[in-house]
């Protein structure tokens, strides 16, 4: 069985040692605030450029609930995200309505997994785009 905090370890130390992740994917790490320890949680995840913002699903992997990321960004949306060679503090905002559709739409069509993992379970994803302070 995979462990995913060693999994995620491994990520962020090689996308921090290369600035992105080895499979070439549009990584970037977003830090948050855990909404009842107070301590960074460093998760990291594919995105999508929209604009000026960064665009993550939470999938959670078509798991039922939302990942801790998640609820973390929901209780505290002042967040630190790491991509294209920089570092930089971000709001996070959910994204709802036709605006969400068409961004889920845009990134399940270049990663169809996305769109697998939305099929097991009848929770939607929250999409969240994560604008520059």
């Amino acid at each position: 069985m995979i462990d995913l905090r060693e999994m995620n370890e491994r990520v962020i130390a090689e996308f921090r040692a290369n600035g992105r992740h080895g499979d070439g994917l549009p990584t970037l790490l977003l830090t948050t605030t855990g909404a009842r320890t107070g301590r960074r949680h460093v998760t990291p995840m594919l995105f999508l450029a929209d604009d000026d913002r960064y665009v993550v699903f939470a999938a959670n992997g078509g798991a039922p609930g939302h990942p801790d990321w998640y609820r973390n960004l929901i209780a505290e949306p002042s967040v630190d995200v790491e991509a294209d060679g920089e570092a930089f503090a971000a709001h996070a905002v959910e994204v709802t309505g036709a605006a969400r559709d068409r961004l889920f739409a845009k990134q399940a069509k270049a990663f169809p997994r996305l769109a697998e993992h939305q099929a097991k379970t009848s929770r939607p994803f929250p999409v969240i785009a994560l604008k520059r302070v």
